[in-house]
């Protein structure tokens, strides 16, 4: 049964895609230092290299959930971390053909399923990335096929969950000799954290905050 509030339904979702940016953007607003001004990792004045990830909104009911995938311990970079489905852009690919491209070969999700929506303010990581998230919606009926050498589970965690505040918990751990601090936003067994729960966290004030 909805909600009273009505919130995190595809009506409610739909009417605040207005506040995604309707381009890609050009220019960083978010990144892995946001926490981090007294121990910033980014170096300045290098060239981040373009990528992009599929932020996919499941069309569940009463209230959408987000797809999320576990990347496996055998992969050389974030073995073992909650992603989205994403990576870097080849040659002049845009940023949705590149999150769905993405999206197909780690999950299986194919795009005609897919509804992109707009985008959000780009994330530099620490690893030197210029990330563009692509805010969709996700018909049900899809088939989950996640890529054996890449992913080792592909879930989904309530809308509502992530896009609650109390739920945007601030973590620490020593890195380098230097305490950084990043969002975590723990789920059940899952330990959502760093880049992901950042993006997520850009997704709540862009769309119930005031991040707009």
């Amino acid at each position: 049964m909805l909600r009273p509030d009505g919130q995190f339904s595809e009506a409610d979702v739909r009417e605040r895609a207005g506040r995604l940016r309707p381009t890609a953007p050009d220019v960083t607003r978010f990144s892995d230092d946001d926490l981090n001004p007294a121990a910033a990792m980014i170096a300045p004045g290098q060239t981040p290299r373009p990528a992009a990830v599929l932020v996919p909104l499941v069309l569940r009911r009463p209230e959408l959930t987000v797809l999320l995938t576990r990347r496996t311990a055998q992969m050389s970079k974030h073995a073992g971390q909650v992603a989205f489905p994403g990576g870097r852009l080849d040659g002049d690919e845009t940023a949705v053909a590149a999150a769905l491209r993405e999206a197909e070969e780690e999950t299986g999700l194919t795009a005609g399923f897919v509804e992109p929506l707009g985008f959000l303010d780009a994330y530099h990581t620490v690893t030197n990335y210029f990330v563009t998230p692509v805010v969709a919606l996700v018909r049900e009926g899809f088939t989950i096929t996640p890529h054996a050498g890449e992913v080792d589970e592909v879930f989904e965690v309530p809308l509502r969950f992530l896009m609650t505040p109390a739920n945007h918990q601030q973590h620490s751990r020593d890195w380098n000799g230097k305490t950084r601090y990043y969002y975590a936003m723990p789920y059940d067994r899952h330990y959502i954290w760093g880049a992901t729960a950042g993006m997520l966290r850009a997704l709540y004030l862009r769309l119930y905050g005031d991040g707009a």
